[in-house]
């Protein structure tokens, strides 16, 4: 998404493209290495209690256009070791949970992996955003071998549930729509109510699971 506010620079853009050609495998390789894990303690967990508390998960790695947009957006250099070195959400992965316990169970499990190093930890479920936002964030670094050196690769994480997931998709299409400037008020106050209601509904779907085992 273009953030209308800032001016892009063609020949920056071509720059940073070329050069994150390059790199991009690092992050690639540390999204495998997150979804791979995770894999893992979903298949175990589906062992030992005969359902996946992982809905589905979904991966990205920024493009340059975005990268570019951040660099700017933070007032840094426009290169690709000062987007290596400042931004730490290049690589992303999401995690979508059926339950609410869930999603506090895969961070635990991912908070005990030795290899993976937390950095940032960020619980927008107890504290939701001012406009309703909800869901786990993790900053982690990865380490990977590239080229027979070890890197320490930064993925942010974001662990929500089903309802959390569909909230945050529409609101974000409402906000581009409105080029995240001019979303009315009325609009704004509508979706933080229906953030509280899809939180009631996550909680009571919780309980109602919980009567089953």
């Amino acid at each position: 998404m273009i953030n209308n506010d800032i001016s892009i620079n063609v020949s920056e853009l071509i720059k940073l493209s070329n050069k994150f050609i390059h790199y991009q495998v690092r992050y690639k390789a540390a999204i495998r290495k997150v979804r791979t894990y995770l894999q893992i303690l979903n298949d175990e967990f589906n062992i030992s209690h005969k359902r996946n508390p992982i809905h589905h998960m979904q991966s990205r790695i920024k493009s340059p256009l975005s990268i570019l947009e951040k660099l700017q957006r933070k007032g840094y250099e426009i290169n690709i070791d000062s987007a290596i070195n400042n931004l730490t959400d290049i690589a992303g992965v999401r995690i979508v949970c059926s339950y609410l316990d869930d999603v506090y169970k895969i961070a635990a499990l991912l908070k005990k992996e030795p290899t993976f190093d937390v950095k940032v930890e960020r619980d927008y479920i107890k504290t939701p955003k001012p406009n309703g936002y909800r869901s786990l964030h993790y900053i982690i670094n990865v380490p990977v071998v590239i080229e027979e050196e070890q890197l320490y690769v930064p993925v942010e994480l974001q662990i929500r549930t089903i309802a959390m997931d569909f909230w945050a998709s529409l609101e974000h299409r409402i906000r581009y729509k409105n080029s995240n400037k001019n979303v009315p008020k009325k609009l704004e106050t509508e979706l933080v109510k229906a953030a509280d209601d899809i939180a009631k509904l996550d909680k009571k779907m919780q309980e109602l699971y919980d009567q089953t085992v």
